[in-house]
Order: structure tokens, then sequence, then C-alpha cells
């Protein structure tokens, strides 16, 4: 059998490391490939239990060959559809000439990546990352060397102090950042110290210091927490859409306010539109619905077509450039080493072409309202059990009465939907997301649409009879931050 045909595996046998084929006749069932999962990689994930084999627009196929409708995009990376041709066509062509570079030397794709960005969204310069949780962490120190240098606040110039455990620990942070109560930024661990997520947060301390929450969509709370502290305060950061959070949509004139506040008050505003730009609300960023522009946005997830992590920060001189070489990228960060590479650049020039050459903004918006309105038209039909539909563009959401459903969650609903040849995923226990690839046609919308209304009317009841004498009440989530129930619906 040709090399380039054939299964290997890594074994490790005896203290020797070596490659070997895997034996013929190994089941590569659905179930074989799960149980394999569990076995070997950490249980940090709960998946609807379906396998990937093959992909193309919105279709997946399981190793099985069932195929089922995506109404998920990988968290909205997946925006151009899979398999994009004009994506992979790139990520192949580059894959022969040029993979890796890392920034100690220069590329020839990265420098017509960077002026993609300039021409498309017009901010000076570019910090090129991999994942998003990347893109935030750098946004994060971008904003406090800002802060100290162009807003001058104070340094904390006090000395180490030693705590009980003789740990040395350093006093309060002065430069603060802002973040939204509800928020998902990524899982570091200068990410989840804003986190109101208390699985993301329990067992991890000590979290960062120099954080202030304020309510999404409050610009009344945030002028206050402005006023307070804004001496000390270097940036605000947001999602324009929560998406974690249930895509939650702020009220409108919102995203405005908080321009004008960052404005007064001299506050780096910086938008996370990782899930909610590049298409996925019907702009080409969430924050075009409002005409406002932030001083500082972070990009992913689309960014790579699908195929291969690429994040950005995109800022003007006055912001990047307090960042200087040596400050924010060394040996030991995949920043230096993977950050623009030429690979990773080249499929990002091509997911840009295609979501203006596609005209996917405009599509997702026209694509949205049609979702919008089959979904409300499920709603109508079953008021007790769905609470609300909303969304922008193809960033939807279901939000569902719990108590109405109990014993029965979202993830019972989305078990129900894989059944039915649809794969959605829930936020918490009582909102399932759709959002499918903008490239979806409409007979594949209205079939995705079909089956929760065959979920909703068939299966629920079914459910609900089946479950009710062995499931006892749900219990709170209180936030341990605020001491809020954050998802009681």
């Amino acid at each position: 059998m040709a090399m380039t045909t054939r299964r290997f595996f890594y074994a490790i046998c005896r203290g020797t490391r070596r490659f070997c084929a895997l034996p013929e006749g190994i089941p590569s069932s659905s179930q074989h490939l799960i149980n394999l999962e569990y076995e070997y990689s950490a249980h940090n994930y709960h998946p609807i239990p379906v396998v990937f084999s093959q992909a193309k627009g919105s279709t997946i196929w399981d190793p099985e060959g069932k195929k089922y409708l995506d109404f998920l995009s990988a968290y909205s990376a997946v925006n151009l559809g899979h398999c994009h041709p004009k994506v992979m066509k790139a990520l192949v062509e580059q894959a022969e000439r040029l993979t890796l570079s890392s920034r100690a030397f220069y590329n020839d794709r990265f420098p017509i990546f960077a002026e993609r960005l300039k021409s498309m969204f017009g901010y000076d310069m570019v910090l090129p990352m991999n994942t998003g949780a990347e893109g935030v962490e750098t946004a994060l120190k971008l904003a406090r060397k800002w802060g100290y240098e162009k807003k001058k606040i104070p340094k904390d110039q006090r000395s180490w102090k030693w705590n009980e455990a003789l740990a040395p620990v350093r006093q309060a942070t002065r430069a603060i950042i802002v973040s939204c109560c509800g928020c998902f930024h990524g899982r570091t661990l200068a990410v989840i110290s804003m986190s109101c997520d208390n699985e993301a947060t329990r067992g991890f301390g000590p979290l960062l210091p120099g954080h202030l929450k304020v309510d999404f969509g409050d610009e009344v709370a945030l002028e206050k927490i402005f006023e307070e502290s804004g001496d000390r305060i270097a940036g605000f950061l947001f999602e324009p859409i929560q998406g974690e959070a249930g895509v939650i949509i702020p009220p409108d004139g919102y995203l405005k306010s908080v321009r004008e506040l960052c404005s007064k008050f001299n506050v780096l505003m910086i938008a996370d539109e990782i899930q909610s730009g590049l298409a996925r609300s019907g702009r080409m960023l969430a924050c075009d619905w409002e005409e406002v522009c932030p001083d500082v946005v972070i990009l992913g997830k689309a960014l790579g077509g699908g195929v291969i992590p690429v994040s950005a920060v995109l800022a003007n001189k006055d912001v990047m450039l307090c960042i200087r070489p040596g400050e924010h990228g060394s040996i030991d960060m995949t920043q230096l080493t993977f950050g623009g590479n030429p690979l990773a650049s080249a499929v990002a020039v091509a997911s840009l072409d295609v979501i203006t050459e596609e005209g996917l903004s405009e599509r997702s918006d026209q694509m949205g309202k049609e979702l919008r309105n089959q979904l409300m038209k499920i709603q109508q039909k079953f008021p007790n059990f769905i609470k609300d539909v909303r969304g922008k563009g193809l960033f939807n959401a279901v939000e569902l009465n719990s108590k109405a459903l109990f014993p029965v969650s979202a993830y019972d609903i989305c078990l129900k939907l894989k059944e039915r040849g649809v794969l959605a995923k829930p936020t918490h226990e009582t909102i399932i997301r759709l959002t499918p690839p903008l490239s979806m046609s409409l007979d594949e919308l209205q079939e995705g649409s079909n089956a929760f209304r065959d979920v909703m009317e068939i299966d629920v009841p079914k459910m609900q009879k089946a479950k009710h004498d062995r499931v006892s009440q749900k219990t709170a989530h209180i936030c341990d931050r605020c001491g809020r129930n954050m998802h009681d619906s």
C-alpha cells in the first residue's frame, strides 16, 4: 500500500518512539472514535456525540456516511462554509511553497495580509496572532501599555510584599480593564479573571487583579464606573453581541453611547469581534450596525476560513506603537513563532476575498431575517416552551423556558436535532445557538427549522414523559462574583 494512503499511529514501546502502520481491521466507527477520545483526551469539553469525517459547504458526513446540516459553524470559524474551494486552493498552493518563517524574518505573505486588513477596516496597523484568546490577551496588554504611556496612569512603584505562604505578591494593578457581566473572551488566566462563569473560574485561583465588571447594555452603569475610576481605567473590553451568553443583543444606541463615554473619559474602546465579526451579524463588523469605530478590534475564527487558526488585533499607530520590539513576542511565545506565518496569511487573504466577493455580509443579513421568521412561527406554536428568538444576521439563538420544558434541557433538544440531521450546540442549559455557515441555502435553512419544529412537537413531550420521574429540579447558577442567578429562564 502506498505510503501516502496508509494510516499510521504513534507508538511508545519500551522507551522507544516509532510510527507504526495501523493494523487493518481496526474499527473506525463513530462510537469507537468517541471512545478513543474519551480514553486519551482530557475531559475538558462535553461534545454532542457525532463524529465529523467529511464536510462541504453546510453539510457534514460522519464515518458511517450519515449526512448532517451544520448549524454551529465551529462557533463562527466556518462562516464561509466547510472547505471553501478558494480557501482550500490558497491553503494547498501556499503549503507547497512556504509555511513558516517566524517573525524573526520577513515573509512574502504577511505584509499583503496586513495591507488587506488596513484597506478593509481602516486601522493603521495589525498585530497578528493565532487564536482568539491570544488576540484578547494582546489587546489587554496593549491597553495597559497605552494606559501607562499615553494616558499616564500612575505605575505602581511599591515594592513586592510577601503573603502568609511566603509567596511574593504585587499590590493592586493600577491600569484597570472594565468588562461586561456574561462575557466570554477565552479561557486564559487573564480572561477568566473577568468571567462570570463559575465553571471557568473555580479551582483556578488566584485570579488576576485589575478588573471591574459592568452589566452589558447598561451605559448608565458604565458611565458611573468611568466617573468613579476613569483616571485608572485603560480599556473597556466588550463583545458587540455576546455569543456564549446566548447571543445577547444590546439595546439600540448602546454602542454609540459606549463610543462617546470612552472618548469622554479617555478609555480605549476594545471590541471583541472574534465571533460577531466578518459578516456573521449581517455587517462586516457588528459595531457597524451603529457605525461606531472602536479604538481596538480583535478578529479571529472566520479569518482562518475554517482551516487554520488566525487572529489579529487592529489599532491605529498611537495605540499600536506603544508595544516595541521584544515587549510582545519572545522565544517562548507562539506570536513570534507562528503569528503572521505565510500559510495563515495566505488563507486569511483568501477568506477576506470570499467574504467581499460573495457579499456574505448582505447574505447573512437577509438569511438571518428569514431564519428568525421561521423560528418565530415555531415560537407562536409553542409559546410555553420558547421564551425568545433573537439575533442579527445569521448569529441567532432560541431561549427556552426551562420550567415548562422540565426535565428536558437545551442539550437534550440538541441531541434530538442531531438524530434529525441538524447539528447545534446549547450554551448554558436554556439557550440553543443557531449559527449556520453564511453560504447555507434557503432550502437547508428551512430543513433546519423543520427539524427544530419536529423536535418541539414530537420529541419534547416524549422526553418529558420518559425523564420526569428520574430527574430532580435544576439547580440555580449563582455567580460567585456578583451573587446573581446568571441563567434563569
